[in-house]
């Protein structure tokens, strides 16, 4: 189940692919979502892929190369659709196994990794998909829930010393290094969980985009229990 009673607004949900690729966001939605029951087994496609590092690819040779069970073959029908009707729609998507992601200690006062509340970026109007299938899924945060990290004090006078540069550099500084991306949930937010099984559209920032980009982030995993991430 998704928890829509804090969305103040920002969640629209739709019941189709197409709805969800052709409904605009506005005002303060930035997020769309095609509420889905899937079924199928998912964690065998899980079990059946080695993971040699942190996250592994399967690219749609090897998920119809897999030997499955006819619950296994269900889900790889769902996934298979759902990586076809996203690149004909223009969209480059990728289905990952991921036991976790790097965790960014380069600067410990702001880790700027996946697991912190973050926005994406684009140089172009496009959206981001995303669907968790299996495992751990992402939460995302309404922007008025949110501070942007570099506007907090102490924050940006730790990011001013790491910089040491000439003041009219440094908002060049932020934006170079990603330090801009990122948010701090305010006190008594309410983060929403994207659930499980459920494809959805978020808003990035863009040139001349008519809403706030959405925030959200990666969750932690759980010891032993891979995620299956399609995104895009």
């Amino acid at each position: 189940m998704i928890d829509l009673s804090h969305t103040e607004n920002q969640i629209n949900c739709v019941t189709n692919f197409q709805d969800l690729v052709t409904t605009p966001f506005h005002e303060e939605m930035n997020a769309i979502c095609w509420k889905r029951n899937l079924i199928g087994d998912f964690s065998e496609i899980i079990k059946k892929v080695e993971v040699n590092g942190n996250i592994a690819t399967l690219d749609q040779e090897q998920l119809i190369e897999l030997q499955l069970s006819e619950q296994g073959q269900l889900a790889r029908k769902i996934l298979l659709n759902d990586l076809n009707v996203l690149k004909s729609h223009g969209a480059d998507p990728t289905l990952n196994v991921i036991k976790n992601y790097e965790r960014d200690d380069v600067f410990p006062f702001f880790p700027t990794d996946v697991y912190s509340f973050h926005v994406d970026r684009s140089t172009i109007p496009v959206d981001t998909f995303l669907c968790t299938y299996y495992g751990e899924s992402s939460d995302i945060l309404p922007n008025s829930q949110a501070t942007q990290k570099i506007l907090v004090p102490e924050i940006r006078d730790e990011l001013k010393k790491l910089y040491q540069g000439s003041e009219e550099g440094f908002e060049s500084f932020l934006t170079e290094y990603f330090f801009d991306l990122h948010y701090l949930a305010k006190p008594k937010a309410n983060p929403i969980n994207l659930g499980v099984g459920h494809l959805w559209k978020l808003a990035t920032d863009y040139p001349k985009s008519k809403v706030l980009p959405c925030i959200h982030r990666a969750p932690n995993e759980k010891i032993g229990q891979n995620r299956l991430l399609l995104i895009c």
